[in-house]
């Protein structure tokens, strides 16, 4: 199947951009809206709810496993809406992703508890974040293609500006899901307990109408309909594995951004809990956090077009390692102030300057023939071993120790420092124009990075 439209038929207005950039903005915003009220809700109440023959800790250590189960399914998501992504177009699977992840998180606000259906409710959880996981393995590369895709047929490219848009969906993920929760969990315990929780999760059906809405009324990539592949041609999976060394330098480069947003939003709400604060004090502090992002993240995408991608990746790497000791160390003065500085520092500025050209990068790193399999594998793997597992770890170490928060903070420096070391590695790739050639870490024999 081959796109029906030719690139000179395809708008390449900034109109058209501005639609595809907002689209891309609603799908991860999506994506993030699921992920934080999953990752809040499992650190408040699922523990009780779908694992209460466990102890405190064990529960909660179950509850952070389920959500590392929709991590996991991310790179088959990636591989297999990459692979149609590649061949019959971006579009289609930007739809399709996100209706599969705004049904899964709706289908989980339904959901029977242990109380009312014994084991099959936990599987069910964990079979709802193997489907999400695989939509969200899938999303982020359709969405943050299409925009770069567009972007490079616009005065001066600024890929780095226009995909920072996608990357804005995180921090506005994380607002509109604390700022839900912080609702519902004014609620009395009993209320919430009993129905409180559900109500995050039915909510997205809205996030999802908007999403869809605005999706289906953006043309397809431009580069996409003008490096069409053959029936014939090797799979697109194929062809990237056959360069590994890219994909682990793709999935390395984002470790470090995953691991502080896992350990600083969801898991951090659970945290600050155990340290005594109360629901409400800690949800503001993400939501500040995430306020600051929205500022910050912007303005490093933005300026990555103009000083590279490696110099603004590795400035919020630095800071992340450098802040990882400080920053729980104000969560642990029982400060609610302290707690809103920490959380603002270490998500609001340092993640988000990691976060912010990751999108561009990636895109740059694979040819456009391959780019939606690459990117989304690179990508999808990093958030895996970055965010999907950094919880789990988090909470068995405290649990298995005196409660203190070097774990934490060693974390933290360790996911900093896998993607400082890979920056190193990395050449620089903003004034890359997107075509098929295939991307080199190293210089080529002439001195010149190409």
């Amino acid at each position: 199947m081959q796109p029906s439209l030719s690139p000179a038929q395809l708008p390449s207005d900034t109109g058209q951009l501005r639609r595809v950039a907002l689209s891309g903005l609603l799908g991860t915003a999506v994506e993030f809206y699921d992920f934080l009220v999953y990752g809040t809700v499992a650190a408040l109440v699922f523990g009780d709810l779908f694992f209460p023959r466990a102890d405190p800790a064990v529960g909660t250590v179950a509850a952070f496993g389920t959500f590392a189960a929709g991590y996991a399914a991310r790179p088959l998501g990636g591989i297999v809406f990459g692979h149609f992504g590649d061949r019959i177009g971006r579009k289609s699977m930007m739809v399709l992703t996100m209706a599969l992840m705004g049904c899964g998180s709706f289908l989980i606000g339904v959901l029977p508890t242990y109380a009312t259906i014994g084991v099959w409710a936990p599987v069910l959880l964990v079979a709802l974040r193997v489907v999400q996981g695989i939509a969200i393995g899938g999303e982020w590369g359709g969405a943050t293609l299409m925009v770069v895709e567009h972007a490079e047929r616009t005065q001066g490219a600024r890929r780095g500006l226009w995909s920072g848009f996608t990357q804005l969906g995180a921090p506005l993920g994380s607002v509109l899901s604390a700022g839900v929760v912080t609702l519902v969990s004014a609620l009395p315990d009993d209320a919430f307990r009993a129905w409180g929780w559900r109500v995050p999760f039915l909510l997205s059906v809205v996030l999802l109408a908007v999403g869809l809405f605005v999706r289906l009324r953006v043309a397809e990539s431009p580069l996409f309909a003008r490096t069409a592949r053959e029936p014939g041609d090797t799979p697109p999976v194929v062809e990237v594995l056959r360069r590994p060394k890219i994909v682990l330098l793709a999935a390395c480069v984002g470790i470090g951004a995953f691991t502080a947003q896992s350990l600083l939003t969801g898991f951090m709400i659970s945290y600050a809990v155990e340290q005594g604060y109360t629901r409400p004090q800690v949800l503001t502090a993400v939501t500040v956090a995430s306020c600051v992002a929205l500022l910050v993240l912007p303005t490093a995408s933005a300026l990555s077009d103009r000083v590279g991608r490696r110099p603004v990746v590795l400035a919020g790497a630095v800071a992340s390692a450098a802040l990882a000791f400080p920053v729980l160390a104000l969560v642990d003065s029982g400060s609610p102030g302290l707690l809103i500085l920490a959380l603002a520092l270490g998500h609001g500025v340092a993640q988000s300057t990691m976060y912010g050209p990751l999108g561009a990068l990636l895109s740059e790193m694979f040819g456009t023939r391959v780019r939606y399999t690459g990117a989304s594998l690179g990508y999808q793997a990093a958030t895996l071993l970055g965010a999907g597992f950094s919880p789990l770890i988090a909470s068995s170490l405290l649990a298995s120790s005196d409660g203190g928060s070097a774990p934490v903070s060693l974390l933290l420096c360790g996911g900093a420092a896998i993607t400082a070391l890979t920056v190193w590695r990395l050449r620089e790739t903003h004034t890359d124009p997107l075509d098929d050639t295939p991307y080199s870490p190293a210089p080529t024999p002439e001195g010149t990075f190409r």
